[in-house]
Formats: structure tokens, C-alpha cells, sequence
């Protein structure tokens, strides 16, 4: 249905089209019943059709008929009968492209603070290959409170104490204004992260002073120079700022690593520009790499020039796991420079984006089990994971995703479709298009005039505060007291129709100073991934140092 719409929307105004054919039968009903004695129902069909037209423009709970007044209507009718044709004609609930159904669900009845609770058992597959559950206690524990929270930078002269549930990067400019505004404020209510994205801190970034993690990518924006190249000053005279919490500085994303980015000049607004400290009209480029540093010496100078120049705040950085040699390199010059990122934040290959090519979206970087697991347990054997902080994001949307993480490894999570569906996305994918049926990423003020900044920002508050109430229960049902207690022992999987395993014994795990005791030969590798490319890593450079690359390439 969606897709329909946005397809006949391209081609004529379809938005307005049967509102305005309302009127029209209206109108001729109305002369043929004054004429000639005949349509008097139709005219009051029309009529009907136009009330209902004006009423849907002016509510302002739903945002698909603020931009599709009465067509629009055909979804939710649309929605009340798909579960019986999709029952017996298409497909079950639980066939994700790239969500299924009930992961959307889930999202609007707790953005929307209605029942989340399922009748009648579970409809996933439990004897299916890769079913997963947590092993609950007969003992469970009871838990004051949901909010959750993990200290980032203890040691640094601004330490911020984060949720465990945060708004991933996405910025102003492939969201609209107003999804901008919804977001930030609904992260003020309820005291978490909302990462800016790449596009710099927005004037509707600031109007409702929610915590901002500042995402520098190697466009620089918002702290570039007039040659595109980061400016100091610039840079400090905005991460000085009470509002910006984390300083984040962006290697790759999950899903278009290595792939930089280009916004037309058609499209940068004044606004953008002025947002992004670029020129009006002029095509603004993402390089692929940074211009900052070129090595992984100099990429932790920069970590901790930034840190410098915000006053102390925690900085950190984002990548999604590419060549093993590449990560590995990082830690050998954390251990050469002793410079440490107060964080980092794993991508998983598997994140969104407003545009990727199609190769990058679904054969580029590694998968966020893998990418975390092998960042976790490499920081564990070099006996630097009690002072760095790891969050991760890779369709992140339920209670289950956010404990199943941080018993891989991570202390936090973020999420950024999560809450594209909190502010109201139908997975319509139209987002590199610019007409988004729901005005969640368009830049056309008409449309994003349906997206209503109070209720949506309640929205995006009551799915964050309802997804940690659900992670507080498996929580207390686990026997914990705090979901970082999690551990892969407490996640079983079924690996074929008569055997199940839990994850501790499925994956690999790395005790603490077993990375360092075996690359100063005094231990076995701990796993053939550490055999194969720690050799290879240079802490001068991010090249192999043989200049071949392993036939074999094991998980992490």
C-alpha cells in the first residue's frame, strides 16, 4: 500500500487528488439535484468525503493523513484486514524487509503507549535453527528502577553518566526539521542520547536542550575550514557547549563503510549550510577517509586533541569492523601511545541509512555480532576493557536486542529505525526520495508539516522508557541486578533440531591479558582470528605490514 501510494505520488499530486475529487463530486451532485431532481446522495457523499478531508489536515495524531487526506484512510483499513489476508494469502508476521511486522508493532504500541502484551502463545519457530532465548532464574530479583545507566570517561573532567537505550546517528538534513525536534525533545524528557549524525548541530538540535553526542565525520561540518578541513576553533566554540555530552568521531558506518557521500546542491538550504559550514547551492562532499590523521597514531592524537579542545568531555569513536588488521592496529597504538578513546561504538554491517548502494547495504562490513564481539574481546585480553566503554547499534528495537548485546559485549545500545518508527515511519524506503509519507525525512515543509512536533516527541519518550521497563523484567527474570550482568551463559540458541548450546559455548571468548600474553609469546592465541592478522598490525600505519592478505578470514 505504501509503496503504491508513493509510486502514483510521483507522477501526479495524488496527496490532495481524491480529497479534491470529493469536492468536485460534491459540487455536480449537487447542481444535478437541484437540476434535475437526481444525486442528492452522491452530494452528500461528497460532502462527507470533504469534512473528512479537512478534519484529517488538521488532526494531529497521524501524519500519513495530514499529507494523504481520506486515501490515506485506505491504510488503516488496510492495516485492520491484513491480518487475515496476510494469514491465508502472503506471509506471516515475522518475515523482517528489513522489519517485520511485529518489530514495528512493538515500537508504535509503546511509542504510543498502548498494551504491548501478545494473546495466545508465540509465533516464531522454536525448533527452528537459530531460535534464541535467556534462561531465566527460579530466584528473580526486584529492580527500584529502568533506568539504567553506564558512566562514560569516570576519569575525565566531564564524566557523563548515559542510558543504556540511546537515538543512534542520523542527521538534520536526511531527517526533517521536525523529526529533529521530536527526537532531541523526547531525549530531554527522558534524559538520554540523541546522536546528531555526520550534519553538525542544528539550530533544532538546541531548541529543547536534550544530550547531544557531536558526530565529526571526515566532512568536518560544523568545525571544518572554508577548504574543508578540520578548524579547531570552530570546533571548540560548539563541543564547549553544556549540551554536547560525548564527542564522536565517525571512521565508517555500517551501511556504507568505506563509501563516502555526496548531498546535491539543490539540496543544501540555507539552513543545511548554515548547519554544516558549507556554501549555498554547492554540492556538498563526504570524503571516503578522514584529512585529519592518516594512521592510527595519529587517529588517537585527534581523539585526544578533541578531548582537549571540548573541556574534558569523553571521545570517542564509531567504525564498522572491516579488515582485522585495520582494528588491531588501533590497539597496538593504544598500547604504544598510551591514548585511549574514552568509547567506541561498533556498527553493525546490517545498519540503515537514507541511501546506500545496493553491494555496500548488503555484502560491505562486518555484522554486528561479529564486529562487537571481536572489538570486546580484543580490548579483554589487552586488559583496557575496564577503561573503555563499548556501544554498539545494528537494528536494535526490543528489550530482547538490548540484553542479547551487552551479553556479546556492549555497554549501551542505540538504535536509530527504532526510533524513526517512534516518530511514525511505515518502512514506506522512500527516504532518499524526498517524499516521505510521514514528513520523517523530507526536506518539503508541506510534508513534514504532518510530523507534529509534542506528539511525536512523546512518542519517541514513552518507546524509550517502555523498551528499558520490558528490559528491566528480563532483567529481574535473569536473577540480575543491572542488564550489563548479562553474559553470553545466559543466552541458549538451537543450532539444529535436537541440540541447543548456549552462546558461551558457541562463540569465542577472551579471557583478560590473554591478547598480551600471547603476542609477547608467553601464551597460545587465544583464537586463529589473533594468529592470523595481529601479526600483520602496525600501529604506524593502517596497511599490513606483509602486504598479503590471508586466504583464510575466521569469526572473530
Amino acid at each position: 500500500m505504501h509503496a503504491w501510494l508513493l509510486r502514483l505520488d510521483r507522477h501526479f499530486p495524488v496527496r490532495y487528488s481524491v480529497w479534491l475529487a470529493c469536492a468536485v463530486l460534491a459540487l455536480l451532485a449537487a447542481f444535478s439535484w437541484i437540476a434535475f431532481g437526481v444525486g442528492g446522495g452522491l452530494a452528500l457523499l461528497g460532502l462527507f468525503g470533504v469534512g473528512l478531508g479537512l478534519r484529517d489536515t488538521r488532526q494531529r495524531r497521524h501524519a500519513v493523513l495530514r499529507n494523504y487526506p481520506v486515501i490515506g484512510h485506505l491504510r488503516f483499513l488496510l492495516e485492520f484486514i491484513r491480518p487475515e489476508i496476510r494469514q491465508y494469502f502472503i506471509e506471516d508476521d515475522n518475515v523482517a524487509a528489513p522489519f517485520s511486522r511485529q518489530q514495528r508493532s512493538i515500537v508504535y504500541q509503546r511509542a504510543k503507549g498502548e498494551p504491548d502484551k501478545r494473546p495466545f502463545g508465540t509465533q516464531l519457530d522454536v525448533q527452528a535453527e537459530g531460535f534464541e532465548w535467556i534462561n531465566h532464574s527460579l530466584l528473580p530479583t526486584e529492580l527500584a528502577s529502568h533506568d539504567f545507566r553506564v558512566l562514560i570517561g569516570a576519569d575525565r573532567a566531564q564524566p557523563y553518566a548515559a542510558s543504556v537505550f540511546n537515538i543512534s546517528a542520523m542527521s538534520f538534513g536526511s531527517l526533517s526539521a521536525n523529526a529533529i525536534l521530536a527526537l532531541n525533545g523526547g531525549a530531554q524528557r527522558g534524559g538520554f542520547m540523541h546522536d546528531t549524525g555526520e550534519g553538525s548541530i542544528s539550530a533544532h538540535h538546541r531548541v529543547h536542550d536534550g544530550d547531544l553526542v557531536w558526530e565529526i565525520a571526515s566532512g568536518y561540518f560544523g568545525c571544518r575550514s572554508d577548504d574543508g578541513r578540520f578548524d579547531p576553533e570552530r570546533f571548540a566554540a560548539q563541543a564547549t557547549q553544556p549540551q554536547v555530552k560525548l564527542i564522536e568521531i565517525k571512521l565508517s558506518q555500517g551501511a556504507k563503510p568505506g563509501h563516502g557521500g555526496m548531498l546535491p546542491g539543490a539540496k543544501v538550504t540555507a539552513e543545511i549550510a548554515a548547519t554544516r559550514g558549507i556554501p549555498i547551492g554547492v554540492d556538498c562532499i563526504s570524503p571516503a577517509r578522514h584529512s585529519a590523521f592518516s594512521t592510527p597514531v595519529e587517529l588517537l592524537q585527534f581523539v585526544e586533541q578533541l578531548r582537549t579542545l571540548s573541556g574534558g568531555k569523553p571521545t570517542g569513536f564509531k567504525l564498522c569492523i572491516g579488515h582485522p588488521w585495520e582494528w588491531f592496529a588501533i590497539c597496538k597504538a593504544m598500547l604504544a601511545t598510551g591514548i585511549l578513546p574514552d568509547f567506541i561504538v561498533v556498527d553493525g554491517g546490517e545498519g540503515g541509512t537514507g541511501a546506500a548502494p545496493l553491494e555496500f547495504t548488503d555484502h560491505v562490513g562486518a555484522p554486528l555480532q561479529e564486529g562487537l564481539l571481536l572489538v570486546h574481546n580484543s580490548l579483554v585480553g589487552l586488559n583496557l576493557r575496564e577503561r573503555i566503554r563499548i556501544g554498539c547499534a545494528g537494528k536494535v528495537i526490543s528489550a530482547f536486542d538490548i540484553a542479547r548485546l551487552m551479553a556479546l559485549g556492549a555497554d549501551w545500545c542505540n538504535s536509530a529505525r527504532g526510533f524513526m518508527f517512534a516518530l511514525g515511519c511505515i518502512q514506506a524506503q522512500s527516504c532518499h526520495t524526498g517524499t516521505c509519507p510521514t514528513g520523517v525525512t523530507t526536506q518539503d515543509p508541506l510534508r513534514q508539516q504532518a510530523l507534529v512536533v509534542p506528539d511525536k516527541m512523546e512518542r519517541v519518550f514513552r518507546f524509550h522508557q517502555g523498551t528499558l521497563d520490558a528490559l528491566k523484567e528480563l532483567t529481574q527474570a535473569a536473577g540480575l541486578d543491572h542488564p550489563r550482568d548479562f553474559r553470553l551463559t545466559h543466552i541458549v540458541r538451537r543450532v539444529s533440531k535436537s541440540e541447543v548450546k548456549l552462546l558461551a559455548n558457541l562463540l569465542p571468548q577472551v579471557k583478560p591479558g590473554e591478547l598480551l600474553a600471547a603476542a609477547t609469546g608467553r601464551a597460545a592465541w587465544p583464537h586463529k582470528v589473533y594468529e592470523l592478522y595481529w601479526p600483520l598490525a602496525a600501529a604506524e600505519s593502517f596497511a599490513a605490514l606483509s602486504g598479503v592478505t590471508p586466504l583464510e578470514a575466521p569469526s572473530p
